[in-house]
C-alpha cells in the first residue's frame, strides 16, 4: 500500500465507520465469544509476501467487529465510559496522518503550543484557579505515578534520583480506602512499597475520615516514618465516593504533604458549576488528574494533569541530554520533561476539535442529562420487586443488588450481560457483591438508559 492509496481506503474506512455507528444499537454490547476463539482464526506465522489491502480489510470486517466489546454502544453502562465523540475521532485521524512525535517543542511546535492552550481552556472550563498549568498524559495511572514520584523526591529533597532509597526513612503515602488501584500501583512502582500506602477508613458518607488521617500522620512521625503525600479521591471508581477536599488538604498542608487529587471520571462533570461542591477546596491541591477520554468525549487516550507548580514535577522527571536540547532557546516548554515517556502523541488536537465542535454548553448539556437519567434509572430499579439500591447516585453512578444475596446478584449480572442489550459490571461494597451502573456514553439517550430497567424486569419476572 502506498500513500497514493490512502484516499481510496480512507473513504472505504469512513464508509465502514458510518455503517458501524448506524448499526451499534442493534448489536449486543458484548460479543458472544470464548477465550482463544479469535486467536485460532489468526495465522500462526507472518506472511512472507505482501497481501492486498482488499483481503486485509475483508478479514478485518469478518473477524474483528463482532468479536469486540462495543465501548461506543449507547447502552454501555459498565466500568466508566470511554467516549469517542465524532469530532474527536476526526481529529485523531488527522493527528495520525501527520504522525508527529511530539516530545519537544522543536519536533512539534503547533502540538506543544496547542497543548498549552487546551490545558488552559480546560482549566477555565473546570473553574480552576489561574495558577494551574498542566499537560496531557496517556492515562490517570501515568498522572498518578508522576505525582507519587514527585511526592517521593520532594520528601527526599530530590536526593532519591541520585542515591536511591536505600538508607532513607520509610515514606508514607495516605489515601482513602475508596481510591483506585492505580494509587496502589504508583506507590509500588515508585519504590515506596505497598505496606507504606496507608488507607484511611471512611465515614458514613464514604469520604476519608479526617480525624483518622491526622492521627495516622502523627503516629507515623512519632514512629520515625516519613509522611510524603496524600492522594484525594473525587468520584471513586467503585461507587463514586468523594473525600472532603478542603478538609483533608488543610491537614496535608499542616504536615507539609504534597497532595494529588484523583478525579479521573468525576472531573469532567466539573464543567457544570452546580456539581463543583464535591471538590470544594480543589485550588489548594498540588496535582489534579481528570480524563477527558472518559466522560467528556475525547477518544482514548487523553488524561489531563493540572499542576500548581510544574517545576516540582519537572525536577523529578526531566533529563536533558545534549541530543534533546533546543539551540538558542532555554525558556520553551518540552512536555517530555514533565512526564515518564519521552515520546508523546499529538493529543491536544482532539481537544481543540471537541471543545469547538460542541461548545462547553453542549458538553454540559450531555453531562447534566446523564446525571438526571441515571437518577431516574436508580429510582426505577429501586421500585422493582426484590431490588435494593445499595449506594445512591454519585453524579451518574449508583450500585444495587438483587434479593439481598450475593449469589443471586452475581447470577443476575451474568444473565444481563449474556442478554446483550446492556452491559453492567460489579464491585464489592462493604463486603457485599453489588452491580454498578454508570451513565455517560456520548450519544446515549434517556430511552437507552431506561432499557436497563426493562432488561432487569424481564430477567427477574
Amino acid at each position: 500500500m502506498d500513500y497514493s492509496d490512502l484516499k481510496k481506503w480512507s473513504k472505504t474506512a469512513a464508509d465502514w465507520a458510518d455503517d458501524y455507528y448506524e448499526s451499534l444499537a442493534d448489536r449486543p454490547v458484548r460479543p458472544d465469544i470464548q477465550p482463544g476463539e479469535i486467536l485460532a482464526k489468526l495465522p500462526e506465522t507472518p506472511p512472507e509476501s505482501a497481501q492486498s489491502i482488499d483481503d486485509i480489510f475483508a478479514d478485518f470486517k469478518a473477524l474483528i467487529p463482532d468479536a469486540m466489546t462495543h465501548w461506543q454502544h449507547p447502552r454501555f453502562f459498565a466500568y466508566f465510559p470511554s467516549n469517542a465523540a465524532p469530532a474527536s475521532v476526526l481529529a485523531e485521524q488527522l493527528a495520525n496522518t501527520i504522525s508527529a512525535q511530539c516530545m519537544l517543542w522543536q519536533t512539534s511546535p503547533a502540538a506543544t503550543e496547542m497543548e498549552i492552550r487546551m490545558i488552559d481552556w480546560l482549566r477555565q472550563a473546570l473553574g480552576l484557579a489561574p495558577h494551574f498549568a498542566g499537560l496531557i498524559q496517556d492515562s490517570a495511572t501515568s498522572s498518578t505515578l508522576s505525582a507519587v514520584l514527585t511526592m517521593r523526591e520532594r520528601a527526599l529533597g530530590w536526593e532519591g534520583l541520585e542515591n536511591g532509597l536505600s538508607g532513607t526513612k520509610p515514606m508514607r503515602i495516605y489515601a482513602s480506602a475508596q481510591n483506585h488501584s492505580s494509587i496502589d500501583k504508583a506507590v509500588r512502582l515508585a519504590g515506596i512499597g505497598s505496606k507504606n500506602l496507608v488507607k484511611i477508613p471512611t465515614r458514613v458518607d464514604h469520604s476519608m475520615d479526617a480525624e483518622m488521617l491526622e492521627a495516622a500522620i502523627k503516629d507515623d512521625i512519632a514512629n520515625g516514618l516519613h509522611p510524603a503525600g496524600l492522594v484525594i479521591c473525587v468520584g471513586g471508581t467503585s461507587i463514586g465516593a468523594s473525600d472532603r477536599v478542603a478538609e483533608v488538604i488543610r491537614i496535608a498542608q499542616d504536615h507539609d504533604l504534597y497532595t494529588h487529587v484523583d478525579a479521573a471520571w468525576a472531573g469532567s462533570a466539573m464543567i457544570c458549576p452546580e456539581f463543583r461542591a464535591i471538590w470544594d477546596g480543589i485550588d489548594g491541591a498540588d496535582s489534579i488528574v481528570f480524563n477527558p477520554h472518559k466522560w467528556l468525549g475525547a477518544n482514548f487516550d487523553c488524561s489531563v494533569q493540572f499542576l500548581k507548580d510544574p517545576e516540582l514535577q519537572i525536577r523529578t522527571m526531566a533529563l536533558r541530554p545534549d541530543y534533546l536540547k533546543t539551540a538558542s532557546h532555554s525558556d520553551i516548554t518540552n512536555f517530555s520533561e514533565w512526564s515518564l515517556p519521552l515520546g508523546r502523541r499529538f493529543r491536544a488536537l482532539k481537544l481543540w476539535f471537541l471543545i469547538r465542535a460542541y461548545g462547553l454548553e453542549g458538553l454540559r448539556t450531555r453531562i447534566r442529562n446523564h446525571v438526571a437519567w441515571c437518577k431516574e434509572a436508580e429510582e426505577a430499579i429501586a421500585a422493582l420487586p426484590d431490588f435494593e439500591v445499595v449506594t445512591e447516585c454519585n453524579l451518574a453512578l449508583f450500585s444495587f443488588r438483587y434479593k439481598d444475596d450475593d449469589a443471586a446478584t452475581e447470577k443476575l449480572l451474568e444473565q444481563v450481560n449474556a442478554d446483550g442489550r446492556i452491559y453492567l459490571t460489579q464491585t464489592t461494597h462493604e463486603g457485599q457483591y453489588v452491580i454498578r451502573m454508570t451513565v455517560g456514553q456520548f450519544e446515549c439517550t434517556r430511552d437507552d438508559v431506561m432499557v436497563a430497567v426493562d432488561v432487569l424486569r424481564d430477567l427477574t419476572a
